[in-house]
């Protein structure tokens, strides 16, 4: 059995008096796609960030490679090989598309490599080879997530945690979006993919859950949750 890679044991996050995650168990093992599915405001975007570093936690454990990561800032959490793509994606909008994927490996020191990775990225995402030095602000919406999937994995990380990237795209977009994840996957890199679009990311992902008002209503494997009637009737629009 695969090592976990991220364990999450009674997490607790609050925005002022506001429970917004009300006591979370997850598991995610190295070399899985887990996706994570609900409603809006359910908690899944809050749950990335306290993850990552961007929202503290009122109680509660996460441990990534077996250490905890309370309080550590999101920087050293790259480091160490735990990146993420956020909803809306957050480009450097005044740099190019080259400069962006620079950035992306800013934390590492191998001149070589990264020259290297830049062009591993333009073969994933030839879309982004044919605009190499086009400014990333005028590009399209899909085109911004290519490259904000592109510039985390210049990080070279070991877990991607990706929030929402289907969001706002045309279907033919995110087909391409979602063959991307699915080849990050078979890479060996372990994912957490938070998405709207439920029946895909099922689709998609080893294993499922679901989050209703801050917590984890069910979980499991993905193909059975596609059959699942409640997750059908709630979230596959049947």
């Amino acid at each position: 059995m695969n090592d976990t890679i991220l364990k999450i044991s009674n997490l607790k996050v609050a925005y002022g008096g506001i429970h917004a995650i009300k006591g979370i168990d997850m598991e995610i093992r190295e070399g899985e796609l887990v996706t994570l599915i609900g409603a809006n405001g359910a908690g899944k975007t809050t749950t990335m960030k306290a993850i990552t570093g961007l929202q503290g936690w009122v109680s509660g454990e996460a441990q990534y490679l077996g250490k905890s990561i309370k309080g550590v800032p999101s920087h050293e959490l790259l480091k160490q090989g735990l990146a993420m793509v956020p909803e809306g994606r957050g480009v450097f909008s005044r740099m190019t598309i080259v400069e962006n994927l620079q950035m992306g490996a800013y934390s590492r020191n191998d001149t070589a490599g990264i020259a290297t990775d830049v062009e591993r990225m333009f073969e994933i995402f030839p879309r982004l080879k044919e605009r190499a030095a086009q400014l990333a602000g005028t590009m399209s919406g899909g085109e911004q997530q290519m490259l904000a999937m592109a510039r985390a994995l210049m990080s070279k990380p070991r877990l991607l945690l990706l929030d929402e990237p289907s969001m706002g795209l045309s279907p033919i977009m995110v087909e391409k979006i979602f063959q991307v994840v699915r080849d990050i996957s078979a890479q060996g890199v372990t994912v957490l993919l938070v998405e709207q679009n439920a029946r895909l990311a099922l689709m998609a992902a080893d294993r499922g859950y679901v989050m209703e008002s801050g917590l984890i209503t069910m979980s499991g494997n993905a193909k059975d949750m596609l059959d699942d009637p409640k997750v059908r009737a709630a979230y596959l629009g049947e």
